[in-house]
């Protein structure tokens, strides 16, 4: 058995593994190997130390209860390696079930359901990864937008553009399964001890086919180029799906086609799916010098070997909505990110080393129901690609984004030169004012937040940083209504809404483990697929 010491502090020059002894000796034991479970920087209050979580494998089992009962400490716990067993159900499955997507739920959904012995057939409206990196190159580069396979769509879906962050909230076992995966194909294995792991955009193109070539050796089919665009509905229950003019025969389907999918809303809508408006926030992207963030942070201590990019994630709240940063990417570039034509989406990506010259998040605003004015389910997706092409007329119709220097943009004047930081969004900038393409409520927001920001790190709000804009695919628009047990549409049995755009996951964790989720309730119900 195994306990968990946490809280063990280090200084930035010390070994790491000088705090083993320490848990050792914080728990009283010495019988026992250790090893280090997560580890982390605490860069706050004028010094660096590093935080460091310790488990300890006990060789006594009988040791472990009464350590944590007679220490008291709620840095000492007990650690379980939790499993998910999935007991195969029994009932028979006369096709093969579908998975509609490719991104983070539709990859780990499928490789559940190929372990199991289902042979699922993944159907990807995009390209396989090489392709779709060709294609968005082509169009980073200026070439010619790609509606079917770009940042949004092709294989990895929008989580293999956006920087492999593995940091979430939800505390469900599967997390630690889906990172030992990832590892297991190829991740760096220090996404296992991060607080914060991290793999890059770079690497996780190698994960994610690795993932693929072992889904096809176990009996699934993945198919590229393949855009789901209709269902077969007979008395509430799923019978086919329509694929490039094909009917394939299905009862059960994952639907994990990510928050851009808005083909796929429309088509469900139609249908009469039981769906709702979701929350969801619009912004820009704001970058600074990468080294100028570290300053802020590290203070003396920046440059040192030991210390990662210096990262944050800020809050503010002005009484009225909540602004905040998001997928802050540590020496990264904002990216192109439209999934349609004429339209201009901004988001951020990091290589694994993140060694770029800038740092880029978003800062967003929270959107509401009153802020769109309806409370129809497809409200906030239009809401979105009002702004979306808004920009893309405000930068000129062709796919060039709107910049703006922060000094410009806080005293409400358009910007005509980038002295300081110079923009990387790839298709190129148009100088200009954020409020051109965003509402009002959201840049007034923007503004006390960025000021309240340049509180909490300095330089945060300094002229020279560049917004650039707009950001509008936080998360899904849409949720996609499910029973909690069965993870079934509440009106089309068979239907498995899951990840990111269902409405239930955001980001790349929590996407995964939807999708393991929804494999599960797949295998518990029917026995395996022969497609022999």
């Amino acid at each position: 058995m195994s306990i968990i010491v946490s809280g063990i502090r280090i200084g930035i020059d010390d070994d790491d593994n000088s705090a083993l002894e320490m848990a050792k000796t914080k728990a009283g034991v010495s019988d026992c190997s250790a090893a280090i479970y997560k580890k982390s920087i605490d860069a706050r209050h004028g010094t660096i130390t590093k935080v460091i979580s310790v488990i300890l494998n006990l060789y006594n089992d009988k040791d472990e209860q009464n350590i944590i009962a007679d220490k008291n400490d709620s840095n000492i716990r007990q650690y379980t390696l939790k499993t998910c067993e999935i007991k195969k159900g029994s009932k028979n499955l006369g096709a093969a079930p579908i998975v509609i997507g490719f991104g983070p739920a539709g990859i780990f959904a499928a490789l559940t359901l190929a372990r199991n012995g289902y042979r699922p057939i993944v159907l990807e409206k995009g390209d396989p990864i090489d392709k779709r990196d060709a294609a968005t190159a082509r169009f980073f580069s200026g070439g010619e937008f790609d509606k079917r396979s770009n940042i949004q769509f092709g294989e990895g879906g929008a989580g293999a553009y956006s920087d492999g962050k593995l940091t979430t909230r939800i505390g469900d076992a599967r997390c630690d399964a889906v990172l030992q995966e990832l590892c297991r194909h190829g991740a760096p294995d220090d996404i296992l001890r991060a607080a914060k792991p991290h793999i890059g955009t770079d690497l996780l193109k190698g994960v994610i086919k690795s993932i693929r070539k072992e889904i096809v050796s176990l009996g699934g089919s993945v198919y590229f180029d393949s855009a789901v665009t209709d269902f077969e509905i007979k008395n509430g229950s799923l019978r086919s799906v329509v694929c490039n003019g094909e009917r394939i025969p299905c009862e059960v389907a994952v639907l994990a086609t990510g928050h851009s999918a808005r083909d796929i809303f429309r088509t469900l809508y139609g249908m009469g799916a039981e769906m709702q408006q979701k929350a969801f926030a619009m912004g820009a992207r704001i970058e600074h010098r990468q080294k100028d963030i570290d300053r802020a942070l590290y203070g003396k201590f920046a440059g040192h070997k030991a210390l990662p990019p210096g990262e944050y994630m800020l809050t503010f709240n002005s009484g009225k909505r909540p602004c905040y940063t998001f997928c802050m990417c540590p020496g990264g570039n904002v990216v192109a990110a439209a999934s349609e034509e004429g339209t201009v989406v901004t988001n951020g990506m990091s290589a694994h080393k993140r060694d770029g010259e800038n740092a880029n998040s978003a800062v967003v605003v929270a959107v509401s129901p009153e802020d769109i004015g309806s409370r129809h389910p497809l409200a906030a997706m239009e809401y979105q690609i009002k702004y979306e092409k808004m920009a893309f007329e405000a930068g000129g119709n062709d796919y060039k984004a709107i910049s703006q220097t922060v000094s410009d943009f806080l005293l409400k004047r358009g910007s005509c030169a980038f002295p300081d930081v110079l923009p990387t969004y790839p298709r190129g900038v148009a100088a200009g004012r954020i409020d051109d393409v965003l509402p009002s409520y959201i840049t007034d927001t923007m503004r006390e937040a960025i000021l309240n920001f340049g509180k909490k790190i300095k330089g945060f709000d300094s002229p020279g940083a560049v917004l650039t804009g707009p950001e509008t695919r936080t998360s899904s628009p849409v949720r996609i209504l499910r029973d909690k047990w069965t993870l079934e549409s509440l009106n089309i049995s068979g239907l498995i809404p899951c990840g990111e755009g269902a409405g239930y996951a955001g980001g790349i964790m929590s996407a995964a483990v939807d999708g393991i989720r929804a494999a599960e309730v797949i295998i518990s119900k029917f026995a395996p697929v022969d497609r022999d």
